[in-house]
């Protein structure tokens, strides 16, 4: 079993002043900083990593819905496993 990695909060003024820390985490230890703003989450930062993996599933979820791909059962599979790691990921952070 691999370690959680720990999900951090912090007011947009105080992530700001630690900014490069902020940045740090998410990119090296792969643990996203949520951005509050007036008592409500705003924002998040993650790694590239994380960013990119999102994209990448919008861009499957988008094809999916069109149904124009050839391949649609595979990309709907790939989505499937994608979306499974990401309610593990999710689960084992709470």
């Amino acid at each position: 079993m691999t370690a959680t990695p720990t999900e951090h909060r912090a007011k947009i003024a105080e992530a700001r002043n630690v900014l490069g820390e902020v940045i740090s985490r998410a990119r090296y230890a792969n643990e996203p900083t949520v951005l509050i703003n007036r008592g409500k989450e705003a924002a998040v930062i993650v790694s590239y990593e994380d960013y990119a993996t999102l994209r990448e599933l919008r861009g499957y979820l988008k094809e999916l819905e069109a149904g124009t791909t050839p391949d649609l059962v595979n990309k709907a599979r790939m989505l499937g496993e994608a979306l499974a790691v990401a309610r593990r990921r999710a689960l084992d952070s709470d």
